[in-house]
């Protein structure tokens, strides 16, 4: 039975002998599916299938390797070409691999052998490139927020909309929703959609650091600022610089770190705790939280002013 996942190599060569032993010999691997052609005219009529790679003898009847060379580039681009030559003109090998071939060996004893490493080689290559593809497809579906939430309903319309603008600009964002509506995703949805997207996403969960803990962990520290500052330590805030900070559950800040915090979003610079130096920072901030933070203001749980710079563009999700 055929192997769905076969490695499709095409040899041209007009040696009937030479191109045999080279079919034979590459077919020793069971993943490859090698197919021989003596005449480019044969080749072109199957160019077609689009091979993985293509073998090709540099001296053939009616035309040669370059201009064979030349029409596989066009066709398809992706197909890996290797020249198989009896002469060694390096002006022509050099030609060739500046038009787009992959190799180019010469005919000698260890012809099949240098074949056999160059078409590992070139494997080697288009896994990893495969392997790359496919990363960059799973963290865009990922966070493809469309693929996500399932429903078609006016509100959620209204937050895909809401995203794509949010990803579009640097405004901070706040997103309100119960527990278990999705509000990281949303923050990810953002910064992986943004031109920030190579660059850190950091989360913190506000309501699951102590109070007493909670400044170092944004601003980070200096060593022997306080009992236990044995080393200095990077804040969140740096870490996520020239990327983006998601504070989670921002309604818990307590009310005398909500100064320094605002400071931090007007100055746009950070001071570790025992230093008295600052420390520029450029980061997209994405705040959430399941209260209803205009009340909180006027309770008095959570400062106005910090309120009109963290509100930015709003996002609800509804359950």
């Amino acid at each position: 039975m055929k192997n769905h996942h076969s490695f499709k190599v095409f040899i041209v060569e007009d040696d009937v002998w030479y191109g045999s032993m080279l079919q034979h010999y590459l077919s020793l691997n069971p993943e490859y599916e090698v197919k021989r052609f003596e005449s480019p005219r044969d080749f072109f009529a199957a160019l077609h299938e689009n091979p993985e790679v293509v073998t090709l003898d540099y001296s053939l009847p009616d035309c040669d390797g370059a201009e064979v060379l030349k029409k596989i580039k066009e066709h398809n681009p992706d197909i890996r070409v290797i020249v198989i030559s009896g002469q060694e003109d390096v002006a022509t090998a050099i030609n060739l691999l500046k038009n787009g071939a992959f190799d180019y060996i010469v005919k000698d004893d260890d012809t099949k052998d240098r074949l056999w490493n160059s078409i590992l080689h070139l494997r080697e290559i288009s896994s990893l490139k495969q392997e790359v593809e496919t990363l960059k497809s799973q963290v865009g579906k990922k966070y493809d927020f469309s693929q996500m939430i399932l429903g078609k309903s006016e509100q959620i319309n209204k937050v895909f909309s809401m995203i794509e603008k949010a990803a579009k600009t640097n405004i901070t964002v706040s997103v309100t929703g119960e527990t278990g509506s999705g509000k990281e995703m949303i923050a990810k949805a953002i910064h992986y959609n943004s031109d920030r997207h190579k660059l850190p996403f950091v989360a913190v969960n506000v309501a699951a650091i102590p109070r007493d803990l909670i400044e170092s962990e944004l601003f980070g520290h200096e060593k022997g600022a306080f009992t236990g500052a044995v080393t200095r330590r990077i804040g969140k805030f740096e870490e996520a610089d020239k990327g983006t900070l998601f504070l989670d559950e921002i309604g818990e800040l307590d009310i005398n770190l909500q100064a320094k915090l605002l400071r931090v979003l007007q100055e746009r610079e950070i001071t570790r705790i025992g230093s008295t130096g600052v420390t520029k920072i450029d980061v997209r901030i994405i705040v959430a939280t399941h209260k209803n933070l205009l009340e909180e203001v006027k309770s008095k749980n959570f400062r106005e002013d910090l309120y009109y710079r963290l509100i930015g563009l709003p996002i609800y999700l509804p359950l």
